[in-house]
């Protein structure tokens, strides 16, 4: 590599080793990349940066944001909790299982691991400690729990691959579906033998009715994923525009038919938006600045000709890749695992001849795991938070989980169609 491309990689990690936010840590490397490269214009930047705000594509991010708040502000964690409980409340570890499945609905209305952990923990976990589970124990299941918020549609971080390396968004959202549910049944099934080797008390029996009850309260929530991923497939509308609808609904069922908020309650919620979306929108351009000067130094080039040397297939490739974005879980933030390494690694998975979605469906879902994962996992920091239980009880009370999610990890890499056959259905 030339002098700019070492600028830009070393930048990089001594800036963020250095406790350098990752924007900052973006911009400063591609500027200084820049800087000592004669052959680029110092403007550049600018028209880099333009460039990479200006994408219909990227409204969907503040607007599925928006939609998470005002649902998780709108009761309608507790109505999916309730629902929950009635579901699979009565099987041994019932409160346990409930935290998960909640969850997973959750997941499918916000978009975000960290506020599916916040919204769901908040609730579950004083539920789960009164009723004599441990309290380690239950703050780590609200924290595996909550990884499922950016697999399951609507997901910010699918629809950020997506933009940042070209693959349909469209298809990326219809892929995490199956992905999800089969990762929040495993789940489910190991909360369960848990909760039998150790005698975790048992709930209440199974009552039809109040099955019903609760599912007639909750439906408003649960049909959320369905309009929005009906409208973009039955094409009334775009994942862009189908963010803006997702708005549009959360205010309709939180204002009118929940009556949990008000309009005077919007204004606030709004404001925490905004600056959530600002700062994000702000990684997202300094990250394209920095993936688009990847690819001008033939980065990608270089580390294909590495994985090639490595790698004697596509499923050789696909292994170092889980074994890859386990190690940058553990010590990296999803959003600057996404902007870093997805330019790098998508091509070079198009050159081993791996699906596009598929392999966007794999890198997220180990990216969602790594929210989980000691020591910097993100969603383990929330219910640590919540529960007031230090981080390494908490993530020794992980690890079985954790194990499971990486047995899911293999299985979606080896196995395409549970990510493909989806988005190739509603293709035809």
């Amino acid at each position: 590599m030339g002098t700019a491309e070492t600028v830009l990689i070393v930048t990089l990690f001594i800036a963020m080793l250095a406790g350098v936010p990752i924007t900052w840590s973006l911009g400063l490397a591609s500027t200084l990349s820049i800087v000592v490269n004669i052959r680029l214009p110092i403007t550049v930047i600018s028209q880099r940066l333009f460039t990479g705000s200006d994408s219909f594509s990227m409204l969907a991010i503040p607007a599925f944001i928006l939609a998470g708040d005002i649902m998780s502000k709108g009761g309608l964690s507790k109505r999916l909790v309730d629902f929950a409980n009635s579901l699979v409340g009565w099987i041994a570890g019932g409160v346990s299982l409930v935290s998960l499945v909640a969850c997973t609905f959750f997941a499918a209305i916000s978009g975000s691991s960290v506020a599916t952990t916040a919204a769901i923990g908040g609730l579950m976990y004083p539920e789960m400690v009164k009723r004599g589970y441990p309290k380690d124990y239950s703050s780590a299941i609200q924290a595996i729990g909550g990884t499922l918020g950016i697999v399951i549609p609507p997901s910010i971080v699918l629809v950020i691959y997506g933009n940042i390396t070209g693959v349909s968004v469209a298809d990326l959202l219809m892929a995490g579906i199956i992905p999800g549910i089969i990762c929040g049944i495993v789940l489910c099934i190991m909360a369960y033998f848990i909760a039998k080797k150790q005698n975790f008390p048992k709930e209440e029996k199974f009552v039809p009715k109040k099955l019903a009850s609760t599912f007639k309260e909750a439906i408003w929530a649960l049909i959320m994923p369905v309009i929005i991923l009906g409208g973009i497939y039955s094409g009334v509308f775009t994942p862009t525009e189908s963010a803006a609808i997702a708005v549009f609904y959360g205010i309709i069922v939180c204002v009118f038919i929940y009556k949990e908020l008000t309009f005077k309650d919007l204004w606030p919620i709004m404001k925490e938006t905004a600056k959530s979306s600002a700062n994000l929108m702000m990684l997202v351009v300094t990250a394209q600045l920095f993936g688009w000067l990847i690819t001008y130094y033939r980065i990608p080039v270089y580390v294909t000709d590495g994985f090639m040397a490595v790698a004697s297939g596509p499923y050789m490739f696909l292994i170092l890749v889980n074994i890859l974005l386990i190690i940058a879980g553990m010590f990296m933030e999803v959003g600057a695992t996404n902007l870093i390494l997805a330019p790098i690694l998508a091509p070079i998975a198009v050159a081993f001849g791996v699906d596009p979605v598929q392999f966007g469906m794999v890198f997220v879902f180990l990216l969602a795991m790594g929210q989980a994962t000691p020591p910097f996992g993100t969603t383990m920091f929330v219910a640590s938070g919540i529960s007031k239980e230090p981080v390494s009880r908490v993530a020794r009370q992980i690890l079985p989980f954790t194990a499971v999610q990486i047995g899911c990890a293999l299985l979606f890499s080896f196995v395409p169609i549970l990510s493909t056959w989806l988005p190739s259905l509603v293709n035809r």
